[in-house]
């Protein structure tokens, strides 16, 4: 069930984290660690990241560093931040079915 609820299930950890602040891929996957206790596969995360894009939860902007190479940062969208209540909700309900 943990695998179910982490690795295959990434997208709500992603969307919490972006609606504290915009990040870059490989930022999310360290936050994600930090924060919630493990760290989601490389190429999962970036499949997460495109398909979160696609349907317009997040929306992606390239920042210039000091020195170094454009990074793409997401940000989570308006329409990402509800997907994110409906799923807590959902969430929420299941737990207390269960309970």
């Amino acid at each position: 069930m943990k695998k179910k609820t982490t690795a295959e299930m990434v997208w709500p950890y992603f969307l919490k984290l972006l609606k504290e602040r915009p990040m870059y891929g490989y930022e999310l996957r360290q936050e994600t660690q930090k924060r919630f206790g493990w760290k989601p596969p490389t190429v999962t995360s970036y499949v997460v990241l495109y398909r979160l894009q696609r349907r317009g939860y997040v929306a992606k902007e390239w920042r210039e560093q000091r020195g170094k190479p454009a990074r793409k940062y997401y940000r989570i969208t308006k329409k990402g931040e509800k997907l994110l209540e409906e799923g807590k909700k959902y969430l929420k309900e299941l737990y207390s079915k269960l309970s």
